[in-house]
């Protein structure tokens, strides 16, 4: 399993030589650098962490400079971990790009939802309304919460009711990557991911049996202008 830092830019669509519209999300992968090997004789486990973005020299804490020093870099804002074989042949100080994938991989894309504040339980939780009648005083309300029979004065546990929607991690499993480009430094991944526009996410292989299918063909806009 191998994985990296990216940033979500938004959507687009693009067109197969056999004239198919593909809708694609475009994930903006600038390098990540190793900042750790962590092993089982140190840590308990083997995995790799990877930082994003720089932070500036007046903002980083003592301790984020000292960590990025071993790697000999700059402090990172974003910081991943990714277990795998494939992950542990890099080493400390090392640029991991888009390349790292191929088109036609199989990946899962991870990221935190766009957060839409509070709702209420008609919205959030698909509840039916009240009496739309003038005299009815509970049109979106979720009405009584102790009404479970012979213990009616008891409200269980776990109830749904209105809360904050939304801004929660979330993963779309099997995504097919369309497009590689480590010159520009982005992904094109079928479908959409999680997040709103500059969110962060994290692209690893695909914990599904699927791997990867055979790479799409792509027309290229540019050579026909040309």
């Amino acid at each position: 399993m191998k994985g990296l830092i990216g940033r979500k830019l938004g959507m687009t669509q693009v067109f197969l030589t056999d004239g198919k519209l593909v809708p694609v999300t475009v994930v903006e992968v600038l390098p990540n650098v190793v900042l750790q090997k962590k092993t089982n004789e140190t840590d308990g486990y083997e995995a790799v962490q990877l930082g994003v973005v720089d932070v500036k020299e007046n903002k980083a804490t003592q301790a984020q400079k000292g960590h990025a020093d071993k790697a000999n870099t700059t402090s990172k804002k974003f910081v991943r971990e990714f277990k795998g074989e494939e992950m542990l042949n890099l080493e400390v100080g090392d640029e991991v790009k888009a390349d790292l994938f191929e088109a036609g991989e199989k990946v899962d894309v991870r990221g935190r939802s766009r957060g839409k504040g509070y709702m209420g339980a008609i919205y959030r939780n698909n509840q039916a309304i009240g009496p739309r009648s003038h005299g009815s005083g509970a049109h979106r309300t979720p009405g009584s919460f102790a009404n479970i029979g012979v213990n009616s004065a008891t409200i269980k546990p776990g109830l749904i009711k209105a809360g904050q929607e939304g801004y929660k991690m979330r993963t779309n499993q099997n995504l097919e990557i369309v497009k590689v480009d480590a010159e520009n430094n982005y992904l094109l991944i079928k479908g959409n991911v999680p997040g709103p526009k500059r969110g962060v996410v994290t692209i690893s292989t695909t914990v599904k049996s699927t791997k990867k299918v055979d790479a799409v063909e792509l027309v290229d806009l540019v050579a026909q202008e040309v």
